[in-house]
């Protein structure tokens, strides 16, 4: 039997080992204890007994999805808080379940189609890892996004309830309920955050750290000064929005003085990977050394790395920070 067949055959079997494994029900006793510990939260009298009811199944519901592919990942935390950050209800393992597949899918439809070895191995790393990592990246950026042009409407409701007399809790309360999308999540998830007992400095800290934009930061910092210190917070927050919509409109500026230089980018990091594929779709054998004869294999490295370095010096010539 052919080599590639064989390792198609292998690839498949493991995939179906590991969707078993990840689809696979929990045990008979472990079901019962579950349901035992459930009956009992219920008729927790008192209110401690609620508050830890409520953050086991907290901790339950985070841990349940991670607890077996994701024991195998590196810097499986900064993974998580990635996952967290796309507002989807995504566990890791799940993530590198797909992974997996993609890898399988590629790497084996390459070997079906009597790709070299090398060739297929690198391409099907490329798909499996960097596909849904760059998946997950542009879920992030377009939710911070939407976060980030709504941001200041909700600082404007914010100052509008203070004005009319509501404390901030309730006017937290009312932009989660009023505003759609990232922002009346994360917002909803700070008025549940301090229902259950943390500070508001601790609760707008962690939206800050899931966020990790300057404009929650800056929002932060600024109900931190003046709870400590005193002042007019509607006032504050009002300048806070104007700032923070005068950076909103310096951004598109720059975004849209820089778009031909991001083009030219892009076409030069795409165009010999393009070049490379129609010659291989025309010609195979004209570029077969590339994955057999070294020196072919150390010229085509040092070319990848030259590029690369190319390119990463005009993405950080075209960045700029506001």
């Amino acid at each position: 039997m052919n080599l590639s067949v064989i390792l198609i055959i292998g690839a498949a079997f493991l995939a179906f080992s590991l969707l078993v494994i990840l689809l696979g029900g929990p045990s008979v006793g472990k079901a019962k204890s579950r349901r035992l510990a459930n009956v009992k939260d219920r008729h927790a009298a008192s209110t401690e007994a609620v508050v830890a009811a409520q953050m086991r199944k907290t901790i339950a519901s985070g841990v349940a999805g991670n607890a077996r592919l994701s024991s195998l990942m590196p810097r499986r935390e900064l993974m998580e808080l990635r996952l967290r950050q796309t507002g989807k209800n995504w566990h890791l393992s799940q993530y590198m379940f797909w992974c997996m597949g993609l890898f399988v899918v590629a790497a084996g439809g390459l070997l079906a189609i009597r790709a070299p070895f090398a060739l297929a191995l690198l391409i099907g790393l490329m798909v499996g890892i960097g596909l849904p990592y760059m998946y997950v990246g542009r879920l992030i950026k377009k939710r911070v996004a939407a976060f980030t042009t709504r941001f200041p409407d909700a600082i404007d409701l914010l100052v509008r309830g203070l004005r009319s007399g509501l404390p901030v809790t309730e006017t937290f309360q009312v932009v989660s309920q009023e505003l759609p999308g990232p922002v009346g999540e994360e917002f909803k998830g700070v008025v549940e955050r301090i229902r259950i007992g943390n500070t508001m400095e601790a609760a707008l800290q962690e939206s800050a750290e899931l966020l990790g934009t300057p404009e929650f930061k800056f929002f932060c910092i600024t109900i931190a000064i003046q709870r400590e210190t005193g002042g007019n917070l509607a006032e504050t927050l009002a300048n806070l929005s104007d700032v923070l919509r005068k950076r909103a409109q310096m951004k598109l500026k720059i975004k849209a003085m820089s778009s031909e230089a991001k083009a030219s980018a892009w076409i030069v990091g795409a165009l010999p990977f393009f070049v490379f594929g129609i010659v291989w779709m025309m010609n195979p054998a004209y570029l077969a050394g590339f994955f057999s004869e070294e020196r072919l294999i150390i010229t085509g490295l040092g070319g990848l790395v030259w590029m690369s370095l190319g390119v990463f010096i005009m993405s950080r010539m075209i960045s700029f920070e506001i």
